[in-house]
């Protein structure tokens, strides 16, 4: 990426002209290398994972983990999760697909858990702030997370909590037609210029946040009040998380730089976690379909998992 700065680096200070540590200067910097950076580590992630999309797809998902037995069908629900399109939005009818196609309740709520948090889109970004180790842990434990918080879901035997009306739902069969090499390859084009867009203006601000707060605010600032120190720090970051409503794209910039601020890791990927899994929209859209007493489990199970692998992070990382 030594291009990359080299040519952000040529923008502020040779063609505007700003003297070396100006704080405008270090945030304007920040913005331009790390903009270029994560659009082009985006692009590539989304047109793979976008190829890999036309053979996982939600109806070949239901079918493989229709009548899966708990473990196994938790583990593979969590790793198609990753692949597969998901959003509030989409959270309903995916849920109600999953129950009629005969997917139980928990390995249900592994997928729903995995797909949100372990997406191409936070993927790429984290490779490009943090590098394949740390991307390689996040991937790691929130698949694990997944996995574990679907099977305690499971194993409570929650089908009634579930509305009634779900189970009485009969979903048209959709075919599917199979795809040519060229068909699968526009299809990545169509899919990475659509995602690309759309997360575009929550990546350009959170990114122009992170600048701003990377030129003014002092490094180590945050470093009592949410580094390791502080063994309330995850907990709180988690609480705060949960009414906030952004995906990877707009959250991760700003994590970065609180990490760079003095944030302990951990504590700031649970913050991010928290958001972008356990969002107050996602669980107000999930109500039409769950009872509150399911709904509150599964917020407190997430919640609790949060927590300890943010303690794990810092634990580990240091």
């Amino acid at each position: 990426m030594g291009v990359l700065e080299d040519f952000a680096g040529w923008v502020v200070h040779s063609l505007l002209g700003m003297q070396q540590k100006e704080k405008l200067a270090e945030a304007l910097n920040f913005f331009i290398y790390d903009t270029i950076k994560v659009f082009l580590l985006l692009a590539a992630m989304v047109f793979l994972v976008a190829i890999v999309r036309t053979y996982v797809t939600p109806q070949r998902v239901r079918k493989w983990l229709g009548g899966r037995k708990e473990g196994v069908g938790n583990v593979l629900a969590a790793l198609l999760g990753v692949p597969t399109p998901f959003c509030s939005c989409s959270a309903v009818p995916l849920f109600i697909g999953f129950v009629e196609s005969g997917v139980p309740l928990g390995i249900t709520f592994s997928f729903l858990i995995a797909s949100p948090a372990i997406n191409e889109v936070a993927i790429a970004l984290l490779l490009g702030m943090f590098g394949w180790k740390i991307t390689a842990l996040y991937i790691g434990t929130g698949l694990a997370i997944a996995i574990a918080a679907g099977m305690i879901i499971g194993r409570l035997k929650l089908e009634g909590e579930v509305e009634e009306f779900v189970y009485k739902i009969r979903q048209k069969k959709l075919s599917e037609k199979p795809m040519s090499w060229k068909q699968r390859l526009e299809f990545g084009k169509t899919e990475t210029r659509d995602i690309v867009l759309r997360v575009a203006p929550f990546l350009v601000l959170g990114i122009g946040i992170g600048a701003l707060m990377h030129g003014y605010v002092p490094v180590g600032s945050l470093s009592e009040l949410a580094g390791m120190g502080n063994p309330l720090a995850v907990p709180i970051a988690v609480l705060v998380g949960v009414p906030l409503y952004s995906n990877a794209a707009g959250v991760l910039p700003i994590v970065q730089v609180l990490i760079d601020k003095g944030m302990a890791m951990g504590t700031a990927l649970a913050f991010m976690m928290s958001v972008t899994a356990l969002s107050l929209p996602e669980m107000i859209i999930l109500r039409k379909v769950l009872k509150p007493k399911l709904i509150a489990i599964f917020a407190g199970i997430l919640a609790l998992s949060f927590i300890v692998m943010g303690l794990i992070f810092n634990a580990v990382i240091g």
